[in-house]
């Protein structure tokens, strides 16, 4: 691949109405992690530089959560005051990167451009796009899908020579392009030197009234340039979340994968579909899971504990070789080799020494509650 400059712009303006909610739909959990914490995750494979997050509807708490966060990538926010469509949208990603290197040729700069809102991208479809892009030397290159149900989604229509000549908005299409099943995924990869000119074409003359991304596409064809595009192989990757029940499918699908990774880590999950561990959980090898067990936040188990059945812990550790049987706890330190339960209690920042065995009705009682 040609290893010229990469950036991206991830839009996560939107306010996400059918959420029903006063939490920015980015900021969404899943998992453990904020919706927008898995999109930046699906750009680990690509070596992106300048990475640009536009945000508008709670703009501040967006912003404030993703930098106390602990993340890979230095993020510039810039804020889409009024949302005037995706098209006005990249156009102001465009300008939180630098300008030093934005105008000197075709070939130096390539640009993701992918919405807020699909947490199930993974890094290597990602990866494969912006492999596609170079080694055809498109101006654009589009992430695709083909799904049995297109509903609301914007058509790709394909030429004879099988690029893409536009992308066609489920409003606005004809009852031929409404029966396309290839779909747009809003996941991009574009030369940035032809990105800014198309973008300055757009117009509001749809449905909606606004600035289509989509748009761009056609501008870039009937300037003669190659438009290219790649299907996903898991269309689901390409699903993006608008209430919350499209929320709850994201998340079971990214505790499977979860789940399955831990399998393949040497760990037993005696009951896999009952076993919920946020993504980010650390686990020892040979830790026996039992059906029932939920493990959140920063929680620790140490090698050959066997957790649950019936079990929450939230932000403990737990020592090697521990048992936690039919138990609650939430930020305490359970020692190696301990006996935990049933049902006990543990209370925030208490402990249960190293080999010792609580019994069965056990509460602990943290430092705060003396």
């Amino acid at each position: 691949m040609n290893e010229r400059k990469l950036s991206a712009i991830v839009l996560a303006a939107g306010a996400g109405t059918r959420m029903k909610s006063s939490r920015p739909k980015p900021l969404h959990r899943l998992a453990g992690r904020s919706m927008l914490h898995y999109v930046l995750g699906s750009l680990a494979d690509c070596s992106t530089g300048d990475v640009v997050v536009v945000v508008g509807h709670g703009a501040e708490r967006v912003t404030k959560q993703l930098q106390d966060q602990n993340l890979d990538v230095q993020l510039t926010f810039v804020e889409q005051v009024h949302q005037d469509g995706t098209g006005d949208a990249a156009s102001v990603g465009l300008t939180g990167l630098p300008d030093d290197d934005a105008d000197v040729g075709d070939d130096d700069h390539d640009v993701i451009i992918l919405p807020g809102d699909m947490p199930l991208l993974r890094p290597e479809t990602i990866a494969s796009l912006v492999d596609s892009h170079r080694r055809h030397g498109a101006a654009c290159t589009v992430l695709t899908a083909i799904v049995p149900d297109p509903g609301s989604y914007g058509r790709v229509v394909r030429g004879k020579d099988d690029q893409v000549v536009k992308i066609v908005e489920r409003a606005d299409a004809s009852p031929e392009e409404v029966a396309i099943d290839e779909i747009n995924t809003a996941v991009y990869c574009f030369k940035r030197s032809v990105l800014a000119p198309a973008l300055r074409r757009l117009t509001p003359q749809n449905a909606q009234g606004e600035y289509y991304l989509t748009d761009v596409v056609a501008v870039l064809r009937e300037a003669g340039y190659h438009v290219g595009a790649v299907t996903v192989v898991d269309p689901a990757e390409a699903e993006g979340i608008n209430d919350r029940v499209q929320l709850a499918a994201a998340e079971a699908e990214l505790r499977r994968r979860t789940n399955e990774g831990w399998l393949k880590a040497g760990v037993t999950l005696v009951d896999p579909a009952s076993t919920y561990l946020d993504s980010t959980v650390q686990l020892g090898a040979d830790v026996t899971i039992f059906p029932g067990t939920t493990l959140q936040g920063t929680t620790v188990v140490g090698t050959g504990a066997e957790i649950g059945p019936n079990t929450r812990l939230v932000d403990c550790i737990v020592g090697e070789g521990a048992v936690v049987e039919q138990s609650n706890g939430r930020n305490a330190d359970i020692g190696a080799g301990a006996t935990v339960g049933p049902f006990a209690h543990l209370a925030a920042g208490s402990s249960v020494a190293a080999g010792s065995v609580t019994g069965p009705f056990y509460a602990a009682v943290g430092p705060e509650n003396g």
